[in-house]
């Protein structure tokens, strides 16, 4: 997937995201040439400085971001892709929450990010675990989700299942889980350790108001995992995934892909 990058002004190569990983990342997603969410990824973008105690630019606007990636991704032709929006304080002779912020964003392209993306094989991992305060809800620098992603690769799996402390289900390296059984999707709380994702939140609210299944917010033990009928791992940064195994169980991917498909058509 090819990729683009852009810097703000006055780039400091030497910053605190690169010495000290003291940055917060946010996706935005463009979808049939247009940007999809736009007011969600803000907001949470706004909610991430703050949790970091960054210093807001009164010009980081809703439209300056809608202009940016307008000019710099719409008006180029990409048609689908996922903006990884990073934001990090800049080394200077500030207090730390004065200090100026900066930002780098890069643009992975897709062939279609609703799409659900499958073969996705994961297991658990019990050397590292996801703690459960209020940072670990966002994209701030995560050296568990580092180890993680090289057990995986050296154990030929795509992602893995994280736990927190409590040794229940908290998220995988790159985003949600979401478990369908029966009716009832289950999704790990964020006190257990998920991440706020305004991508799962949009599709999350679109199956409640259309009554298509109940979701639960839950607390989930490890060993629930294997008693899903489709388990779909929903990424800001990667896209949708149905999880297709975890150890020697197989899973189904037919209903969280219709599911998916009809959450596609509200953006039409």
């Amino acid at each position: 997937m090819e990729k683009h990058s852009e810097i703000s002004e006055h780039f400091q190569p030497i910053n605190r995201a690169f010495l000290l990983g003291d940055a917060v990342k946010v996706s935005f997603f463009v979808s049939n040439n247009q940007l999809i969410m736009a007011e969600e990824c803000y907001f949470f973008l706004m909610a991430s400085m703050r949790k970091m105690r960054m210093n807001i630019p009164l010009s980081y606007t809703l439209e300056f971001f809608q202009n940016l990636f307008e000019q710099k991704i719409i008006q180029k032709g990409i048609t689908d892709g996922i903006i990884q929006v990073l934001v990090y304080r800049n080394t200077d002779d500030q207090m730390l929450e004065k200090s100026a912020v900066s930002f780098y964003f890069e643009l992975q392209k897709f062939e279609d990010i609703l799409a659900v993306q499958g073969n996705n094989e994961m297991d658990l991992i019990k050397e590292v675990n996801v703690n459960t305060n209020f940072l670990n809800t966002i994209r701030t620098h995560s050296p568990e989700n580092i180890y993680a992603e090289i057990y995986a690769k050296e154990n030929d799996l795509n992602d893995v299942i994280l736990l927190n402390p409590n040794k229940r289900i908290a998220r995988s390296i790159y985003g949600n889980l979401l478990f369908l059984e029966g009716k009832i999707i289950k999704i790990p709380k964020t006190t257990e350790g998920a991440y706020i994702s305004p991508l799962m939140e949009n599709f999350v609210t679109f199956i409640h108001k259309n009554n298509l299944a109940e979701i639960q917010e839950a607390e989930m033990i490890a060993f629930e995992s294997q008693k899903a009928e489709e388990i779909l791992m929903i990424s800001d940064e990667r896209g949708i995934f149905a999880v297709t195994k975890i150890r020697n169980k197989t899973f189904e991917t037919a209903r969280f892909s219709e599911l998916v498909n009809q959450w596609k058509l509200s953006f039409a």
